[in-house]
């Protein structure tokens, strides 16, 4: 079971004791990620997330290294739309050690100047390169489409003008801002014990001040017909990003809109893959995604195509995708994806890491924690009914968004021509 303490000043501690473990995963979570930050310094949240791990008023740059790796740990983080994460594995008898440099870092980064303007120099390579992948690009040219000109439709990364504006008061001031107790969750699973735990939560944490919790602006969505982004690019193959506005993190269609996914393409069994790959090869790889955020989502298929077939690859996709809207999937498949679904989480819960990695995202998305059981029950009641209902929600012509990467000459409008899925 997990366990759960709130401190007076908001920050919230949860875990899950797992026994047996040789090891423990230690997260601190903070609610802030790309969608809360304006244009003028997008991106800024990112840059921060790289500067925390430059040194601290403990901690030198090599020292935070030295005090995770010299034990046989791992540290990482990163940072979404919605949160950013700082985290380790360890050994678990290594916990006040690794809490003392994870807590350090998100209270006390020195941020230097120098290294600001050396990371400053790094990301903006980074984002670069990521133009320079087209498999990769084509997600930013789809989200452009799904949500223009919000935070949501930009990259996580920033623009080359917002990571160039940023310097070391802009990254103190926002860490002041938004790095606060009520913005804080601390996870933890493996071999542990949580109020052992909670009490050097509290020892550390405890002069910090009660405050409100970050918000974002909510995404609009008000598209009304089909949309179109190309990319002309010399390329072996077309990159595609296809992509509906979909549903919320908590809709109460979120398993049902989880099941479409499986059966349509999240493996080598899905319907896309058997239909476009394994039959006709139109693509080497293609598949489905699913973005859920705490106020709205999307239904992804992404794929790389055959230069020469991106038309009749596009004319299959949405046959298959329209298939879901007037037939119900068998009982067989729909039994297939449910077994898939929590096979898949139920393999990834013997790791104390995504355990971990399960229960903060939960806590600090919407402030509670699903069970395996919980989840098992809820995909359980699913019936054939409701993919239809979701399908025929989500495939519509007025939602639809393609992105392609490719040597698309003098075809443009039949493309457009083809986005028909009603």
């Amino acid at each position: 079971m997990y366990k759960r303490t709130d401190l007076d000043n908001g920050l919230r501690v949860v875990t899950h004791k797992m026994s047996g473990r040789q090891s423990l995963a230690i997260g601190i979570w903070i609610n802030i990620g790309g969608r809360y930050e304006a244009f003028e310094n997008k991106g800024i949240a990112h840059f921060l997330e790289h500067l925390l791990f430059k040194g601290t008023k403990k901690y030198s740059h090599r020292k935070i290294k030295e005090s995770i790796e010299g034990i046989g740990g791992a540290l990482n983080g990163f940072t979404s739309e919605e949160l950013t994460c700082y985290l380790v594995k360890i050994p678990a008898d290594y916990l006040e050690v690794s809490l003392n440099v994870l807590s350090d870092m998100v209270l006390n980064p020195v941020i230097p100047k120098g290294e600001v303007e050396k990371e400053k120099t790094v990301i903006l390579e980074e984002l670069k390169m990521y133009k320079d992948q087209p498999q990769s690009y084509v997600y930013d040219l789809l989200d452009e489409l799904l949500w223009p000109n919000q935070p949501l439709g930009a990259p996580i990364i920033g623009s080359v003008e917002s990571v160039s504006r940023v310097n070391k008061d802009a990254l103190h001031s926002f860490r002041d801002s938004y790095y606060t107790p009520a913005n804080i969750i601390i996870s933890a699973a493996g071999t542990l014990d949580h109020n052992n735990l909670a009490g050097k939560a509290l020892k550390i944490f405890r002069s910090q001040k009660k405050q409100n919790r970050n918000v974002f602006v909510k995404a609009k969505e008000s598209q009304i017909i089909p949309q179109l982004k190309l990319f002309p690019k010399d390329t072996e193959q077309t990159h595609m990003a296809l992509g509906f506005h979909a549903l919320s993190r908590e809709d109460p269609l979120k398993h049902a809109l989880g099941m479409l996914h499986i059966i349509l393409g999240a493996n080598m069994s899905s319907r896309l893959f058997e239909e476009v790959r394994e039959k006709r090869g139109l693509a080497y790889e293609i598949g489905t995604a699913l973005k859920r955020f705490l106020d709205t989502g999307a239904f992804l298929v992404h794929a790389g195509i055959d230069n020469k077939k991106v038309i009749d690859s596009l004319e299959l996709i949405l046959a298959q995708l329209k298939k879901t809207k007037e037939e119900l999937v068998s009982a067989d498949e729909l039994k297939r994806a449910k077994e898939f679904y929590l096979g898949q989480l139920r393999l990834a819960l013997e790791d104390t890491l995504d355990n971990m990695l399960w229960i903060g995202e939960s806590t600090a998305s919407i402030d509670k924690t699903d069970t395996l059981e919980d989840v098992i029950n809820e995909v359980n009641k699913v019936k054939r009914e409701d993919l239809c209902k979701v399908a025929n929600h989500v495939f519509q012509g007025r939602k639809l968004n393609l992105s392609l990467i490719g040597p698309l000459k003098d075809i443009e409008q039949d493309i457009y021509n083809k986005l028909k899925i009603d």
